[in-house]
């Protein structure tokens, strides 16, 4: 028998592969088939099953596409209602992978039909756990995500997850090795560990929320410090719920390469979203009018679900050449599939065509050190866990997340400068900031990193409410 993680980082995310004998599953595939069709050749077996731990809301799965390609049936948790052919398994059955099974545990709560999978070995041995959102490690699945579709409070689905997890994972021995489909850097938690597998022997020493003394206090305890979801995450779930269109069609339409001359017409023609994927130090020195910047050297996928509203709303892109198919892939990850095409040459052939250019001025850290005094205006994009742990003395807290809500209330006749912790997500606001007609700025590269080694800026560690949103 063999289990496999298959990690993506960008993501947090971990899709699992099992084989026993000539069979596999697949549990929670990423949305791109093919590496998992490349492993099932290279291994000469049968994918007999595809197991879906819920309906995910911070990626698109590959369920719909795997199974069409393989013939192997979805299987979803009890009380599961998607709008296509399914197997909807019933507590504790059994199905049958090679010489091995994998027993269907419902564990509602982080949403009502999440369930976690138990693999029996070959010998009959109880061996792992493939947990989804129920259990992470050091953390559980928040349970706020659901309530729209179940008509339940927070504190309900806090409650039933309690249960959840007493009565079908805590009894399980301490040996069994537990798969999340998680890991730190997803926003379905806030407490992971770095680690992406552990023992369950671990997890009930280590991880806070299994070790509360009662209901009520894991509720409490697990619903504190929530930040508000991304904004993509419902349309995820509607996605994975009624279905997609397949990735071999969204590539197929956003692979057309669209030359200078036709792009901003193109753009007006279809009010598309000019999407750049450089990275904020390209960007910065050159860019077409009114493109976002989202680098995809980053936290690329995430930052899009955050930043564009409609998953529908039709993009352009501009890339550095030969990346356009990995930024298509990554952006369909999350759901973005109506790309209409990209600037064939990426950003110089615009710029050698004589069309119209914009930038952003960014200095170094030393540079804002030298231009730095007690009445210079200062805005900080970080979240504000980081801004409350450490800023520069009277910075303005405006986290990027939130910018469509506070973009209006800048006043473009006053200078500003903006910093994040690095340099990339001030960027994509310095990009939104501009599209919105405010220039007024100076971009720190390097952010409250580089601004702290230059030890000329003063810095606080506590919040200062008065310049809180």
């Amino acid at each position: 028998m063999k289990v496999e993680q298959i990690y993506t980082g960008c993501l947090a995310q971990g899709a699992y592969y099992i084989v026993s004998g000539n069979e596999a599953a697949i549990i929670d595939p990423l949305r791109e088939v093919k590496p998992y069709l490349d492993r099932l050749e290279k291994d000469q077996v049968t994918l007999k099953y595809i197991f879906e731990t819920h309906f995910h809301a911070d990626f698109v799965s590959g369920h719909l596409d795997l199974s069409k390609k393989t013939g192997a049936p979805i299987v979803y948790g009890p009380t599961a209602q998607p709008e296509f052919e399914a197997s909807i398994a019933k507590d504790e059955q059994i199905f049958e992978i090679g010489n091995a099974k994998i027993k269907a545990l419902h564990t509602p709560g982080h949403t009502m039909e999440s369930t976690t999978y138990l693999l029996i070995d070959e010998n009959g041995v109880e061996t792992a756990i493939f947990t989804g959102d129920t259990l992470f490690l050091g953390d559980v699945g928040r349970p706020d995500l659901a309530q729209a579709a179940t008509e339940m409070t927070q504190e309900d689905l806090a409650g039933i997850l309690y249960e959840s997890l007493h009565s079908k994972i805590l009894p399980l021995d301490d040996s069994i090795t537990v798969y999340p489909a998680h890991g730190a850097g997803s926003a379905c938690g806030k407490n992971m560990q770095k680690e992406t597998v552990d023992i369950l022997g671990n997890q009930k020493k280590t991880n806070y929320a299994l070790n509360q003394p009662d209901k009520q206090s894991f509720i409490r305890e697990v619903l504190d410090g929530l930040s508000a979801p991304p904004k993509y995450f419902g349309m995820n779930v509607l996605l994975n719920k009624n279905g997609y269109e397949s990735l071999d069609d969204v590539m197929t339409k956003g692979l057309k390469p669209i030359s200078a001359e036709d792009f901003e017409s193109f753009a007006e023609e279809t009010g598309a979203l000019i999407l750049d994927t450089r990275s904020p130090a390209d960007f910065h020195k050159g860019f077409v009018p009114n493109a976002v910047n989202i680098g995809l050297k980053g936290d690329f996928a995430p930052w899009v679900g955050s930043m564009i509203v409609d998953v529908k709303h039709p993009i352009l892109l501009v890339s550095d050449p030969e990346t356009e198919e990995e930024v298509i892939t990554r952006l369909s990850r999350v759901g973005f599939d109506n790309v209409l095409g990209y600037l064939e040459g990426g950003f110089d052939t615009w710029k050698n065509s004589g069309k119209e250019t914009d930038e952003v001025k960014r200095i170094s850290p030393e540079e804002f050190a030298s231009e730095y005094d007690e009445n210079a205006k200062i805005i900080d994009v970080r979240k504000i866990g980081e801004y409350s742990a450490e800023h520069i003395n009277d910075a303005y807290s405006r986290p990027l997340d939130s910018i469509s809500e506070w973009v209006s209330t800048i006043d473009n006749d006053e200078h500003f400068f903006i910093h994040c912790a690095g340099g990339y997500r001030s960027m994509i606001a310095a990009s939104i900031l501009n599209k919105h007609g405010i220039r007024n700025f100076t971009e720190i590269e390097g952010g409250f990193n580089g601004i702290k080694k230059t030890e000329k800026i003063p810095v606080s560690d506590f919040m200062c409410q008065s310049k809180m949103l």
